[in-house]
């Protein structure tokens, strides 16, 4: 905390760009909690490419990986501070500031495939969703795809049953907590960079997470079993101070615009080959065993969590769970 509010004393100069000298570029902090070769990592380095390229250098983009700046318990504040002007947070990050409807986007199979999470985030849902975040002082500039979850542990998980008694790593969702109680798990509350050592120590059974980050955060040479099982999704949202965007130069901020265009493209594209790619490559290594999920398996899991549904309404409120049925064609009871 003293770190964020000793950071905040600097941060007017940051959340006012506009009266900057000239030769003096803007600087933008790009804080993010995995690494710099996940898809979200290659996201925020290709955002920084752009926007100083579109911006011929009157930008300068400093990029902080691997929660090297805040710890993802910290960075919303240190970017409503204006400590940090851009993040790429999970959604079920934005619940602690009163904004729980983005928690219904965490709904086990809840999306049918990439595409049709790329459709809704485009469209009314998203910006809907973009909407809630305003009154924070934040301003939300796109969505970023990191592919779905698969869920692992030092047995495998096949059955519903097998979950029973264990614990498991959330970031911090109110829909994964009850989803993964409806199982008879134990969800925990952990911060990402603490995972690998929780799992490694015992502190908690498993975790849930995509490929890359199984990967990139060596998740699967602490954990013997992992099921392939796309059970829910994991979405970012790329965000900025709204006082500092707003104190932009109107033309910095259509090129900024732009390159945030083109590099969500770049990121959504690469997301799914990313995830194939590091899946073959946990394959390979032979330190864990992959399992997938039978048909039958497959509609267990989605009867064991169904009360999901039912308990969310309240807790992300009707409103936006009947957008997301509308959206997605899915039944919410």
């Amino acid at each position: 905390m003293r770190k964020l509010f000793f950071a905040a004393a600097a941060a007017a100069l940051a959340l006012a760009p506009v009266v900057a000298e000239a030769q003096s570029p803007i600087i933008i902090k790009f804080s993010h909690v995995v690494a710099n070769d996940t898809p979200k990592g290659k996201g925020a380095l290709k955002f920084k490419e752009l926007a100083e390229k579109y911006t011929d250098g009157k930008v300068k983009v400093e990029v902080y990986p691997n929660s090297s700046l805040y710890k993802d318990k910290e960075e919303i504040e240190a970017l409503q501070l204006g400590s940090v002007q851009m993040l790429a947070p999970s959604t079920a990050k934005f619940a602690p500031l009163g904004v729980k409807e983005f928690e219904a986007l965490d709904l086990p199979w809840l999306f049918k495939d990439d595409d049709s999470y790329a459709a809704a985030m485009k469209g009314p849902l998203g910006k809907y969703l973009f909407d809630k975040l305003q009154a924070k002082g934040i301003k939300g500039l796109a969505y970023w795809d990191n592919g779905f979850h698969m869920v692992s542990a030092n047995k495998p998980l096949i059955k519903p049953a097998d979950f029973q008694g264990l614990k498991f790593r959330i970031s911090g969702s109110k829909i994964a907590d009850q989803y993964f109680r409806n199982v008879g798990s134990i969800p925990q509350i952990m911060a990402f960079s603490e995972v690998y050592q929780a799992l490694q120590t015992g502190v908690v059974d498993g975790c849930e997470n995509t490929p890359s980050n199984y990967l990139t955060q060596k998740f699967y040479e602490v954990q013997k079993d992992i099921t392939v099982s796309n059970h829910a999704h994991l979405q970012y949202a790329v965000i900025v101070n709204s006082k500092f965007w707003d104190g932009l130069p109107a033309d910095i901020r259509g090129q900024l615009e732009k390159a945030m265009s083109e590099a969500t493209d770049y990121t959504n594209s690469i997301a799914r080959k990313e995830n194939e790619d590091a899946l073959a490559e946990i394959k390979k290594s032979g330190k864990t065993t992959l399992h997938s999920l039978t048909d039958a398996d497959r509609k267990a899991w989605q009867e064991a969590m169904r009360p999901t549904y039912t308990w969310a309404k309240g807790r992300v409120g009707q409103e936006v769970l009947d957008l997301v049925a509308k959206e997605l064609d899915v039944k919410m009871n």
